[in-house]
């Protein structure tokens, strides 16, 4: 198996929010918690960020940010770094995907793939 020396694992958890939610004006609120792990040989900070967020109805807002949480989290290889944020929706189902923009300590950037995962409300995918 070769070495990666840039390699960081995202792993997503959405979570429905019901009590935030109000379903008669099309306002759907999701939570859900980010899993960054560096899977890599290099230590690497999470510079910026970049969603794509689509709802059930194909409408894309695409969002770009400084850090996550207000944070630019150093990992070092094996170091993990996990955070919940959340987003609102007009329609009960729709996706997230991105990136995260990492910068390596020897100056290498590249891209972090935050793999899509659903955001459903219970009980409305079959």
């Amino acid at each position: 198996m070769s070495d990666r020396k840039y390699a960081i694992e995202v792993r997503p958890a959405p979570e429905f929010i019901a009590d935030q939610s109000n379903p008669e004006d099309d306002h759907y609120v999701f939570a859900y918690t980010i899993t960054i792990r560096n899977v890599g040989s290099v230590a690497a900070q999470l510079v910026s960020r970049h969603w794509i967020i689509t709802d059930a109805e194909e409408r894309v807002q695409e969002v770009r940010g400084i850090g996550v949480v207000g944070q630019q989290p150093l990992l070092q290889p094996g170091e993990s770094f996990q955070y919940t944020s959340g987003c609102a929706l007009p329609t009960p189902v729709g996706t997230m995907r991105g990136s995260y923009q990492m910068v390596a300590e020897d100056g290498t950037h590249f891209d972090a793939e935050i793999p899509e995962f659903t955001l459903a409300v219970p009980r409305v995918l079959h």
